[in-house]
């Protein structure tokens, strides 16, 4: 076990807490959506600590390069699943998100199993950024009280609103590129 592993570890482990955390918030306790921020905000911050580390001192792992993308895309699901539950970002959002997350891992499956190992585009390292800025933003709104009065929290709420209309839109388009560079895999020529 080395540091690297044991922040991806931190960061799965983070994840039922931020659930925890927020649905406490929901309920009316305010300091719960201020430490929902926090936890989410850690748990972002240990992906970008655990791979420069992991390549800085070439400590890459296979369960790193298992765990560590996934600990990501559970993250940012459990995030944005429960802000359609809350009402707070349309269901057809995520569910775009997802399906890309579904099919892109299994294109990656597939060329795993060939051999192939399909690179991560500039388009899908913006569409991270975009749904990571767009949770905090939306999360850190609603700790500065978006929803109980208009004004700093609703204007840092919706721009997480706007970030995560880009993350779609990088989605969408990060999706059809790798489908394409995959597309022999697939038989799609």
């Amino acid at each position: 076990m080395n540091l690297p592993n044991l922040l991806t570890i931190i960061r799965m482990a983070l994840v039922p807490v931020f659930i925890v955390l927020f649905y406490l918030g929901q309920g009316g306790a305010h300091m719960f959506t201020v430490l929902a921020f926090v936890v989410f905000l850690i748990a972002s911050v240990t992906d970008a600590v655990d791979g420069y580390i992991a390549r800085k001192r070439d400590m890459i792992t296979n369960f790193g390069k298992l765990m560590d993308p996934l600990a990501d895309k559970v993250l940012a699901a459990a995030a944005l699943i429960v802000f359609v539950d809350a009402g707070i970002v349309a269901a057809w959002m995520v569910i775009v998100i997802l399906a890309r997350e579904f099919i892109i891992t299994g294109l990656r499956g597939v060329a795993a199993s060939e051999g192939i190992v399909i690179e991560a585009g500039l388009s899908g390292k913006l569409k991270t950024v975009f749904q990571l800025v767009a949770i905090c933003l939306i999360l850190f709104g609603m700790a500065l009280g978006f929803g109980k009065a208009a004004g700093f929290g609703a204007f840092i709420s919706i721009a997480g609103i706007v970030c995560l209309w880009l993350a779609v839109i990088f989605t969408v388009y990060s999706g059809i590129e790798y489908l394409w560079k995959g597309r022999k895999l697939l038989n799609l020529k």
